[in-house]
């Protein structure tokens, strides 16, 4: 094992634990017990312990069997989302320049989490006043024209258990209300595109397309972000448009049969 951290606020079981779990995803196949203790130095009780701690999470799976660990479900789903999302960057990328270049403003992409989007890639614009999202953050879906146009497009049973999440207030802009945005939703799916004016961010705007995989689910989104001064409604609706042509573009490549939202 190695030596321990000097950061006071590592926990050190936790520790342990990933490793134990690196060293199963490591091996490749099955392996026993014993072999994982031995090789990390670690009581076989305590080993014991970690490995169905992480069976328990879906990390590891444990074949009764053969008595024998190898990679879970979880582990496994985890690594095809990353993956997926690489793909998505990957084919996004390029458009994302061109967009920047065309509006000068910037331009996000973002997955679902549980009731959030993620940003996964952003293009910064090269001017001031640039929007305060970063790589890897996360805001609520509902607040944003990512996430509202990931959600209009959402199979109804899961678009209903996102909105039944707590609904956080990011400015006094921010739509709290169902009714409101069940409207809105419904207005994003007739446009293909979604808009937010100053409810994620005081003084911004964003308008935002989803991007569909081969089974017309929405796993992911595009946007371009812009200070409200700088992004009239008549530039939002051509930003809109571009936006899903941009997007359709990128569903294709991921296999959707029908990626061209219709107004």
């Amino acid at each position: 094992m190695p030596k321990k951290s000097g950061n006071p606020y590592v926990v050190q079981p936790v520790m342990k634990a990933l490793k134990v779990l690196e060293f199963v995803a490591r091996h490749g196949h099955e392996i026993a017990l014993t072999t994982v203790g031995r090789e990390l130095r670690i009581p076989k009780t305590t080993t014991f312990r970690y490995l169905q701690t992480l069976t328990e999470a879906g990390f590891v799976s444990h074949n009764r069997e053969t008595d024998k660990y190898n990679l879970g479900p979880l582990l496994r789903s985890i690594a095809r989302a990353d993956a997926s999302f690489s793909k998505i960057r990957q084919l996004a990328r390029p458009a994302m320049v061109e967009l920047m270049n065309e509006f000068n403003e910037t331009v996000n992409l973002a997955v679902k989490g549980n009731g959030t989007i993620v940003y996964i890639d952003l293009i910064e614009a090269n001017r001031s006043l640039r929007m305060q999202a970063r790589i890897g953050d996360s805001h609520p879906m509902h607040s944003t024209a990512l996430g509202k146009a990931i959600l209009a497009f959402l199979p109804e049973a899961e678009k209903l258990r996102q909105l039944d999440l707590p609904l956080t207030e990011r400015t006094g802009r921010t739509l709290l209300e169902r009714e409101e945005i069940e409207r809105q939703l419904r207005q994003v799916a007739k446009l293909g595109y979604a808009t937010e004016i100053g409810e994620n961010e005081d003084g911004a705007m964003c308008v935002g397309v989803p991007i569909f995989d081969d089974n017309h689910y929405p796993v992911a989104a595009l946007s371009i972000s812009a200070p409200l001064m700088r992004m009239p409604r008549p530039l939002a609706a051509k930003a809109g448009m571009r936006l899903r042509e941009v997007a359709a573009h990128i569903s294709s490549h991921l296999g959707s049969q029908d990626p061209i939202i219709s107004a």
